[in-house]
């Protein structure tokens, strides 16, 4: 353990000891807490050891709570919308920390997104998101880390050329519960999330997403942290990770039949084999949303990540965007592809990365494009 590791700890111990227990609720919260931050700490996972980064970190933004590193892709140069990972960390832990585990960062050049990893709030044990009533503000502070997560997506927005249908949210334990308030809380937002180890609101009526998001909730049988099957922590219960998945389903609108996936996948890398075992919920869905079950068996809070799994998590994200508009090639916003629609094709003709002209992405307004409005001339449908 570091120095500052150390210092931190003590620290820690010393505002604990200082808050008052003058009445017996005060002392079954703390009795609460300090068993809930043991299991954590002895369930925290070992990072890897550093592989290098495909993308340098010398950006940053500031959404009120001191700087956050912005990893930015080498391919860009803010003339392309492009996509945006949020990486939420576990209790007591922090956004490096968690980044040096699932090194999300050594993909950004790869799969073309701005990144970044910032650390929650500051309490008695150390940095907590303040998701639901089950995890994890274990002190009350009422804190509002939803609103400074809304905030940093619109710093990233005020500097960086944001896909508005491509903003993602992924996390560990309270990150990964904290991703889900972002997806009850900002549906018109997010476009996907994804929760190792985290759940949803027990209670439906505290979330009332505005339109379909897509989740994906990663969890190991064995974990003895936030039991797979649902438990109950100091603040709330929370539910388990069928009943996790299945509730966003039924936001999302889709079929609550389950579809198995015949290939499982490789999650944990000491666990032999293909242990993970996917089952998708996206039949009759709502335009942008799906919801997922990645369950690895035998597999414990903090899993021993395989080479694969960021590459897997990342590519899931990415491939869960919102929906597009319904008519692309309706540039004037009338309603119906028609001249004028025709007449800015014309005007954009030739290179023009970005322009909402290039219908197939090629950085080129050409005769594709030009196909694809004649395609869908007339009122949109």
């Amino acid at each position: 353990m570091t120095h500052s590791m150390t210092a931190g700890l003590i620290a820690a111990t010393i505002l604990v000891a200082a808050v008052p227990v003058s009445h017996a609720q005060d002392t079954d919260t703390l009795r609460h807490a300090r068993a809930f931050e043991k299991m954590v700490r002895a369930a925290r996972p070992v990072p890897a050891p550093p592989q290098g980064e495909a993308a340098q970190a010398g950006n940053s933004i500031d959404a009120g709570r001191g700087p956050i590193t912005v990893h930015v892709p080498a391919s860009y140069d803010g003339s392309t919308p492009t996509p945006v990972v949020i990486l939420l960390h576990g209790f007591t832990s922090d956004g490096p920390t968690v980044e040096n585990w699932m090194q999300f960062a050594n993909l950004v050049d790869e799969y073309e997104f701005l990144y970044l990893y910032p650390t929650g709030s500051s309490g008695p044990f150390g940095p907590f998101w303040n998701a639901t009533d089950a995890c994890c503000d274990l002190f009350n502070s009422g804190i509002n880390d939803a609103r400074y997560l809304r905030d940093v997506i619109a710093e990233m927005q005020n500097n960086y050329n944001v896909d508005p249908d491509s903003i993602h949210f992924a996390g560990h334990s309270n990150g990964g519960f904290m991703s889900y308030r972002m997806a009850c809380d900002y549906a018109d937002v997010v476009a996907s999330i994804a929760s190792l180890a985290g759940a949803t609101w027990l209670d439906t009526a505290q979330c009332t997403p505005v339109e379909p998001v897509h989740t994906l909730q990663i969890h190991g049988t064995a974990d003895g942290v936030i039991a797979y099957a649902g438990g109950c922590l100091g603040g709330g219960c929370f539910p388990g990770a069928v009943q996790t998945t299945e509730t966003w389903a039924n936001y999302d609108g889709c079929s609550l039949v389950g579809q198995p996936d015949p290939t499982p996948i490789d999650i944990d890398g000491v666990i032999p084999g293909n242990e993970t075992n996917i089952v998708r919920y996206d039949t009759a869905c709502l335009p942008g949303g799906s919801a997922e079950l990645w369950t690895i068996a035998g597999g414990a809070h903090s899993p021993n990540l395989s080479a694969d799994y960021n590459n897997l998590v990342i590519e899931w994200l990415l491939g869960h965007p919102k929906p597009g508009p319904a008519c692309p090639a309706d540039f004037d916003g009338s309603g119906d592809v028609g001249i004028n629609d025709f007449l800015d094709l014309l005007a954009a003709w030739g290179p023009n990365p970005g322009h909402p002209a290039d219908l197939d992405g090629d950085d080129v307004v050409g005769i594709s494009d030009f196909l694809q409005l004649l395609a869908s001339w007339g009122p949109c449908v």
